[in-house]
């Protein structure tokens, strides 16, 4: 087995004292020689890290000690090197950004989708009921270049504040299909699903765990290419091993 393990996780909570708590985490990280990013809101918490096994599985341990972080789940991957530089802990309004102040997940999730049941959606190209699955990539342009579900839909957008825009001229369009949105780890489709919920949306689903944990239950069924991932190891194959260099689209782009 490789040697350092990668944890991807959020939680929807709310937080204060932040600074006081990036303190503790902080420390505690550079205890086990952990590296990586967590990000610190007053809505929760989404880190990605990298370590030793032993060293990441105290982290997660400790973290969960925290009643606020009791119920965390992260997704795992494996690789030969530590893919992060250096440890930052940041302090942010939002995990993630969308400019919908009523979308609070933590009050309530929308409906959700495990792999292995959007795969079995996906085998038969219906869901239970018997409608048409439309799969709705929620990421950024840039990382849909790097794969995605095979016929999925994407709006091209270029930062997540243009999602409610773009799903909302296609409104129509998708009321008799029923929609599941993904995205990497799950972050964004806690808000995408909340909001299409929100505009009328009714047949909406968002895959549990993102794009990492279908990789990991279920592997390439149905996806196409690899997983942009924010660090060094830059893309993952559905096998979680990291791209080969001669699919990578930042040295591409370099060489131009």
């Amino acid at each position: 087995m490789k040697p350092i393990l990668n944890i991807a996780a959020y939680l929807f909570v709310s937080l204060d004292g932040l600074e006081d708590l990036r303190a503790l985490m902080l420390e505690e990280c550079q205890q086990r020689h952990l590296k990586g990013t967590i990000l610190l809101t007053g809505e929760g918490i989404n880190l990605f890290l990298a370590g030793t096994e032993p060293d990441m599985r105290g982290f997660l341990s400790w973290l969960r000690s925290d009643s606020r972080f009791s119920t965390i789940e992260s997704k795992e991957s494996w690789s030969d090197e530590q893919p992060f530089k250096k440890m930052l802990i940041k302090l942010k309004s939002e995990i993630i950004r969308m400019n919908h102040p009523t979308i609070q997940p933590e009050k309530g999730r929308a409906n959700f989708l495990t792999p292995q049941k959007l795969k079995e959606w996906l085998d038969r190209g219906t869901d239970d009921l018997g409608r048409p699955v439309v799969m709705l990539d929620t990421r950024n342009a840039f990382e849909v270049d790097y794969g995605t579900f095979e016929n999925a839909l994407h709006f091209n957008i270029e930062k997540f504040t243009e999602f409610p825009e773009a799903i909302t001229k296609h409104k129509e369009a998708l009321l008799d299909k029923t929609v599941v949105s993904f995205c990497t780890g799950g972050i964004r489709c806690e808000k995408s699903g909340l909001y299409m919920r929100e505009i009328g949306m009714e047949h909406t689903y968002q895959l549990e765990g993102g794009i990492l944990k279908y990789f990991e239950e279920v592997g390439s069924a149905h996806y196409q290419g690899s997983c942009f991932v924010f660090d060094e190891r830059e893309a993952l194959e559905p096998s979680l091993d990291i791209i080969p260099p001669e699919h990578s689209i930042r040295k591409k782009l370099q060489a131009s």
